[in-house]
C-alpha cells in the first residue's frame, strides 16, 4: 500500500503558475505508472499527465488540454511527483489527484489539492 499527499493547490489569476507536489510513502517502484487526474464540480475525473515509475518503461503522455503547458516531472530521492501549471486557464479549476497503478492492483489515490483559477 502506498499512501500518496498532495500540495500545492491555491487561487491564481488566469495566466498565472501552480507547481503541485505528490510525497509518496512506500515504495512505487512495482507500480507501472505515477499521474495527475483532476476533477472539476460536475464532471468525470480525467487524466492530466503520466510517467512511468521508476520501476518500468513507459511514456510520459499529456492530455490534449494541457500540452505545451503542464509539466510532469519526478524526484526519485525525494519519492516526490511534481506538476508544473503554467499559462493557467479558468477552465483548469479543479481538484487534483495524484496517483499510482497498475493493471493488476489498479489504483491507489490521494486526496486531492483544489486549484482555483480567476478571471
Amino acid at each position: 500500500q502506498v499512501q500518496l499527499v498532495e500540495s500545492g493547490g491555491d487561487l491564481v489569476q488566469a495566466g498565472g503558475s501552480l507547481r503541485l507536489s505528490c510525497v509518496a510513502h512506500g515504495s512505487t517502484s512495482t507500480y507501472d505508472n505515477m499521474g495527475w487526474y483532476r476533477q472539476a464540480p460536475g464532471k468525470q475525473r480525467e487524466l492530466v499527465a503520466s510517467m512511468p515509475t521508476g520501476g518500468s518503461y513507459g511514456t510520459t503522455y499529456y492530455s490534449d488540454f494541457v500540452k505545451g503547458r503542464f509539466t510532469i516531472s519526478r524526484d526519485n530521492a525525494k519519492n516526490t511527483l511534481y506538476l508544473q501549471m503554467d499559462n493557467l486557464k479558468p477552465e483548469d479549476a479543479a481538484v487534483y489527484y495524484c496517483a499510482i497503478w497498475d493493471d493488476v492492483r489498479g489504483f491507489q489515490w490521494g486526496r486531492g489539492t483544489q486549484v482555483t483559477v480567476s478571471i
